[in-house]
């Protein structure tokens, strides 16, 4: 699921600021042994059963658009980083997983896509599965839970998503599926319980329907079984691959997801629940050591609908899936609203996690908290949102480390590579009924013509463009051009051959006169490095 987009302000909820100087290193474990030969026999070690790693793990974060990217051309699999930041995020570091831990946060599920980094007999390259083992031991040496798991292998993209919930589906790649789940396996097999895997992510049928299986096709009986039952397949197939491989993986935590992730609420179709009604506990050699997942993106822009919605799917999640022996994780959760109010996302996100927190039920959150180059600072995108979360699970007294942009002295190194190029001075919109312009410095002045500014304004073809020479520059929104918003604000290179610069500062100017920092990020042909001063 890619994440949607909120713009927000850089101030913590309570309206206090957070310095570096405050964060202190969490306590690192010995980090895990190298994996080794198969193991002989012996006794089965012993883990925590999945509802203590529900309690365990405390409240969670998605480290999204990272490590599950996928396209189409000729990108080389072996090249990690450019599929890491292909999506926009900046390269995973261990700082960034010891922010989220001072933050308040005791898990990270790391999406992860496998089959545009595997040869053609199926073996993963070794460049990407380092890659991906590197990043867990951050999350683990950070004192944190790690999730890892199959990702955009799944889903709605017919070319790329080769795993899909149907009989014929699971026939077909049930070999590769399971060679792929081995490899993994084998990798982290003596990784200790703070490491689970998880099978598949938002697995869909044939018709790649979502909601419930056929909704596609309006609604096929056959068809919606068959589906039901591949993601049951899948599941099994998933477990005994990985108590097969020994060693810590005989009694690991593991999570099945029901097909699509759906989680069965609302009301405006009987088939909504079914693929809560239909997915089964697999059979395992342990007891106590599966959960299931689901994800949940309500519209929050009537607080007590959400409420309500929310409530009936966790009672669901109860009855359907609780009820067979196994804990629940919400693994991805946030909102499809267009543009939810801070307050209300606030609301929505302290309510949530407490509630789950109530019931036993696990949530990790997608993305939107720390994002984009925020992640090599690192501080957060949004902290507001961060701190309603982690106060509403540990409680109201808790004070979390929540470091923000303005925390740090920044410059923003541009380097556009074509004619043309744009680099985002913002890229949310911004009402003109509460903003006059906006204005930015430079390191040095470009030469006469080299670049200008480019307003986008509320429909296509309102565009307003600002010439401007010398280091600083103010260009004044006109609504007669515009309409009521600006949707995106450029920093065009108009030459052929290149060319770098150094942003020092952007800001919105309010109606009253008052500023609003704003961070630039690359829109397209361009790449932006930040210099961190201090």
């Amino acid at each position: 699921m890619l994440a949607m987009t909120v713009s927000l302000a850089f101030v913590s909820c309570d309206g206090r600021l957070y310095r570096p100087e405050d964060m202190k290193e969490p306590v690192k474990p010995e980090p895990a042994p190298d994996p080794k030969p198969e193991p002989g026999p012996g006794p089965a070690p012993v883990f925590e059963t999945s509802f203590e790693a529900i309690i365990n793990m405390g409240v969670g974060w998605n480290l999204g658009n990272t490590l599950e990217p996928v396209w189409t051309g000729d990108t080389d699999g072996r090249d990690w980083r450019r599929w890491e930041t292909g999506w926009g995020q900046s390269v995973t570091t261990q700082s960034l997983m010891n922010m989220m831990k001072n933050a308040g946060f005791g898990a990270i599920r790391v999406p992860v896509s496998w089959g545009v980094h595997m040869d053609t007999d199926g073996k993963v390259y070794e460049e990407w599965m380092n890659r991906v083992n590197e990043v867990v031991d951050y999350v683990l040496n950070a004192g944190m839970y790690c999730i890892i798991n199959i990702h955009h292998d799944t889903g709605a993209d017919e070319e790329l998503a080769w795993l899909v919930a149907s009989p014929e589906g699971y026939s077909r790649e049930r070999q590769k599926y399971e060679n792929l789940w081995k490899q993994i396996a084998l990798r982290f097999r003596d990784y200790g319980p703070r490491l689970l895997f998880e099978s598949y992510n938002e697995m869909l049928d044939e018709s790649r329907s979502w909601c419930f299986a056929s909704y596609a096709l309006g609604y096929d009986a056959d068809a919606a079984a068959g589906a039901y039952q591949a993601i049951n397949d899948y599941a099994q197939s998933f477990v005994d691959v990985v108590r097969a491989t020994g060693g810590n993986n005989a009694v690991r935590n593991l999570v099945v997801n029901t097909y699509g992730a759906c989680n069965g609420a609302g009301d405006w179709n009987p088939h909504l629940q079914d693929p809560l009604k239909n997915m089964k506990m697999p059979s395992d050699k342990v007891e106590d050591h599966i959960l299931f997942q689901v994800h949940s993106y309500p519209m929050i822009d009537d607080l007590a609908a959400m409420e309500r919605e929310v409530t009936l799917m966790l009672d669901d999640l109860e009855a359907y899936l609780v009820s067979q022996g196994g804990p629940v994780i919400v693994g991805e959760w946030g909102t499809f609203s267009e543009n939810p109010t801070l307050e209300n996302y606030c609301h929505y996100a302290k309510w949530f996690a407490g509630e789950c927190k109530r019931r036993g039920i696990g949530t990790f959150h997608w993305m939107n908290l720390s994002d984009g180059m925020f992640r090599s600072i690192p501080c957060f995108s949004s902290p507001e949102i961060a701190e309603a979360i982690v106060k509403g699970y540990h409680g109201d007294g808790f004070t979390p480390v929540i470091p923000v942009i303005e925390d740090f002295d920044i410059d923003y190194k541009v380097t556009y590579r074509d004619l043309w190029s744009e680099l985002n001075l913002i890229s949310s919109p911004v009402e003109l009924n509460d903003y006059q312009g906006i204005t930015f410095k430079l390191d040095q002045a470009p030469a006469e013509g080299q670049l200008h500014v480019k307003v986008y304004g509320d429909e296509d073809g309102k565009e307003q463009y600002g010439k401007f020479s010398g280091v600083s520059a103010t260009i004044s929104f006109d609504p007669s051009v515009l309409g009521d918003e600006a949707k995106r604000i450029t920093l065009q290179l108009l030459q052929e051959g290149g060319l770098t610069i150094t942003v020092k500062n952007v800001h919105l100017i309010r109606k009253d006169g008052t500023l609003e920092s704003c961070t630039p990020s690359p829109f397209w042909g361009c790449s932006v490095e930040i210099v961190t001063r201090r």
